[in-house]
């Protein structure tokens, strides 16, 4: 059923010039729709690990303690004024090589390629997001606080109890768009073979020459994935709207 539906696409294909003979191939498209479900696993965990770490940025650089936020400032400020491929190549180049050297070669290392993509992503857009989070906070009306100190709340619990879950609302749009942004840096994984869908369509069409055809897949796959993410950003931004502000 599946070739016989393949057969036909390929064929309909074929009468405007492009070339998907490869999905015929049993190993290219088993490099291929791997490569599909590596780029999904690799959203859908720099995501996570990126709101993480940026809620923890956004917690040190309002903490009003200096010795945690000044280093939280360097930090945000070089991830965001350094290019993402270049932490990256640094990360595996130069990070990951002197591990292997320290513990005794690759072999002992149990990070991937695919953990120091997450790593790099995880950090790199964890920089944007704390910014966005640390304006959603100061966002937070003075009056708000004052009455959650009254009522005995910790510096910590004033955080973790108002402070963030009003900030998440105030900042949800900028967010989104730091997690589109995330989205198409995934393709950035193919820099250091990660066989995720750019690395996996590189390898096809250098085989096969369709670089048109496989362009035209990724800018499809892209696509929908940010497309994804941005309605489903939407319908959260919508859902958690508060009344009062905005609609």
């Amino acid at each position: 059923m599946l070739e016989s539906w393949l057969s036909t696409f390929i064929g309909a294909a074929k009468t405007v010039g492009l070339n998907y003979g490869f999905l015929l191939d049993l190993r290219e498209r088993a490099l291929w729709v791997r490569g599909i479900g590596l780029t999904i696993e690799l959203s859908a965990v720099a995501i996570v690990c990126s709101l993480i770490v940026g809620t923890a940025l956004a917690g040190l650089l309002t903490s009003g303690r200096p010795w945690l936020a000044r280093p939280a400032r360097a930090f945000v400020e070089l991830a965001r004024n350094t290019p993402t491929l270049v932490q990256i190549y640094c990360a595996f180049f130069v990070v990951n090589m002197a591990i292997n050297q320290t513990i005794g070669g690759a072999r002992n290392n149990p990070l991937s390629t695919f953990a120091w993509v997450v790593i790099v992503l995880s950090l790199h857009f964890g920089a944007y997001h704390a910014e966005a989070l640390r304006a959603g906070i100061e966002a937070v009306p003075k009056a708000m606080r004052e009455s959650a100190i009254s009522l005995g709340f910790s510096k910590r619990e004033l955080l973790t109890c108002v402070e963030l879950p009003l900030a998440f609302r105030f900042a949800l749009p900028s967010l989104i768009n730091n997690l589109v942004d995330l989205v198409k840096a995934t393709s950035l994984a193919s820099a250091i073979a990660v066989g995720e869908v750019t690395y996996a369509s590189l390898m096809i069409w250098i085989e096969h020459s369709n670089v048109l055809e496989m362009m035209l897949f990724l800018f499809l796959l892209y696509g929908v994935l940010t497309l994804f993410v941005s309605r489903l950003g939407s319908l959260l931004e919508n859902r958690l709207r508060m009344p009062g502000y905005g609609h």
